[in-house]
């Protein structure tokens, strides 16, 4: 079994991250560590990871960086030059976990494959009630769920929807495996891309053009996302371009990414 670093990206939600954490905190299987990668988020977010801190089963580090605008791509490699494990499952800091979670990760882990997951959303008007009573509990059949059938956890049928592919197509790193490795042959994230929109696509473009395969998972690996307004699209035509430039040149390593961080 691989040892697991799960990274968790932020931006200034600190009660959506203490959710986050709180789901991390209730696991079949822990991950040996547990990285914040913190986009610049001002200090009510360290406040609430140094309150959960103290009660953590395992070691949790918090990576910041000055907020200079949409950089997660540059925050995400430097967390990750600071893990430990041999694989990394990436998430959001918006996503409260099912308590199987990293058990699911570390059981579809093989070599020269990365995992795609997909997640269940919780309408916005239930957050009041999740932040003040803390609720993490979630399954198929709680209210407020969008896209419910993502909420399926269903591990003796799961096999028969898992798919290898060479796309890189939906790929969100609120729900991503790799192994470690991988992602330096690639040098990770490219820093050059800034601001909102397919990060994640492009990474898994070079992990293709490098023959690593992608599966995509249904019924494990549940998670379920807080819903909030969409970010700035500003950015995410330019980024749609670079991830067609890099499958048409079959580029394998980005100039400007986990080495330059």
């Amino acid at each position: 079994m691989p040892d697991i670093t799960l990274i968790v990206s932020t931006y200034n939600w600190p009660e959506a991250l203490r959710l986050c954490l709180l789901s991390i905190r209730e696991q079949t299987v822990l991950p040996s560590e547990v990285i914040i990668a913190d986009d610049g988020s001002a200090l009510p977010t360290r406040q609430v990871i140094d309150d959960i801190k103290k009660h953590f089963p395992v070691p949790l580090l918090h990576i910041w960086h000055e907020d200079l605008g949409f950089r997660k791509t540059l925050i995400l490699n430097k967390a990750i030059k600071q893990s430990s494990g041999t694989y990394i499952v990436q998430i959001d800091g918006d996503v409260i976990l099912n308590k199987h979670f990293i058990q699911d990760h570390q059981s579809l882990a093989e070599p020269d494959v990365f995992i795609r997951g997909t997640r269940a959303h919780i309408d916005q008007k239930l957050l009041p009630y999740l932040y003040k009573n803390s609720h993490i509990d979630f399954n198929f059949f709680s209210k407020g769920l969008i896209n419910r059938f993502n909420a399926i956890r269903f591990p003796i049928l799961s096999f028969l929807f898992k798919k290898k592919s060479n796309n890189s197509q939906s790929v969100r790193g609120s729900n991503l495996a790799f192994w470690k490795s991988d992602f330096v042959l690639v040098n990770g994230y490219s820093n050059d891309l800034e601001g909102w929109g397919h990060e994640d696509e492009e990474l898994a473009a070079r992990f293709v053009n490098n023959q690593k395969q992608k599966i995509a998972i249904k019924f494990k690996a549940v998670q379920y996302h807080l819903s909030h307004d969409q970010s700035s699209l500003a950015n995410e035509s330019s980024h749609a371009e670079t991830v067609i430039h890099t499958l048409n040149n079959k580029l394998k390593f980005c100039h400007n990414g986990y080495e330059q961080s």
